[in-house]
């Protein structure tokens, strides 16, 4: 029992970091940038009145210096635009091993309480081979289940992550775009 308590903790802490992870992926930005470009196709003049909302929340802090890097003469524009997009991915990647490296612990430490159950079972005054191999694979069970999830975690970060700057990068090549000939105009 006490090896399968051990495992429930270990692969819970792992579950809870990959859950971390698919937030800080899935909270990189504020916006979600495939539905601005949408309305931006719809309706061009658009911008003035999504970029007064971005910039009326509180929480579009990276939003709002892209917006001023966009706004930015000429000369410093894609200087500054770059800055905020490196920003941007450091966000979008932050914590991305962790899922991995969870998976890892929680399959490892799986097999590992598994190992030590077989042995303090089989090693005991009144050997319990039934209790032993029960214990055993409780531990497993929970480390690999622990694994799959941080498994299935990282793909699911690693998908929003992909969708949110490809976004991002459309986003960026329309109103990059508008900004020079509206500046050339």
């Amino acid at each position: 029992m006490l090896f399968t308590c051990i495992a429930i903790v270990i692969a819970t802490s792992c579950v809870a970091a990959s859950l971390k992870r698919i937030l800080l992926a899935s909270t990189s930005t504020t916006i979600e940038p495939g539905v601005i470009f949408g309305v931006l196709r719809r309706d061009p003049a658009a911008w003035p009145e999504i970029r007064a909302e971005i910039e009326k929340d509180p929480h579009a802090e990276w939003e709002r210096a892209w917006i001023e890097a966009l706004g930015a003469r000429a000369e410093v524009r894609t200087a500054l635009t770059n800055e905020q997009l490196s920003e941007l991915d450091y966000r979008a990647q932050h914590w991305a091993r962790v899922p991995r490296v969870c998976a890892s612990i929680a399959s490892s430490s799986g097999f590992l309480l598994a190992s030590l159950a077989m042995r303090a079972g089989l090693a005991s005054d009144d050997v319990d081979v039934g209790g032993a191999v029960a214990s055993a694979l409780n531990a497993a069970t929970i480390g690999l289940a622990g694994a799959a999830f941080c498994v299935a975690a990282h793909l699911r970060a690693r998908v929003v992550v992909r969708d949110r700057l490809a976004g991002i990068d459309r986003l960026v090549e329309r109103l990059d775009g508008e900004c020079s000939e509206a500046r050339t105009s």
